[in-house]
């Protein structure tokens, strides 16, 4: 958790960002980049609909969201893609279940002892 989930891509493309995407995602959300999950989905398009990028998180302050979504639409943008959707999803805590519990907080970063 996070998921970021791309429609509308080639894998290779994916592929191409997605270690750029999870170390600066990371980054800016402040998690182990181990917990970001990248995920390409394969849809059929029934009438036209744009490429998109689904984020899938927990809250975060509205700067942070909006670094993500500026980061992720930069790495496109160098791939070629500049009109992409991008939105989030927002999950709440207690109704997101790992093992049948609802989690109890936001997994963070933590600086190794000295």
């Amino acid at each position: 958790m996070p998921f970021v989930r791309f429609t509308g891509f080639e894998k290779n493309v994916v592929e191409a960002v997605a270690p750029a995407i999870v170390e600066e995602m990371a980054a800016i959300a402040n998690i182990p980049q181990e917990i970001v999950k990248i995920e390409l989905l394969h849809v059929e398009k029934i009438t036209n609909s744009p490429q998109s990028v689904e984020i899938y998180m927990f809250p975060r302050e509205q700067e942070k969201h909006d670094a993500i979504a500026k980061m992720i639409d930069g790495h496109l943008k160098r791939q070629g893609f500049d009109r992409v959707h991008i939105f989030f999803v927002l999950l709440q805590h207690s109704l997101y279940y790992k093992e049948g519990m609802p989690l109890s907080g936001i997994p963070r970063k933590t600086v190794p002892e000295a």
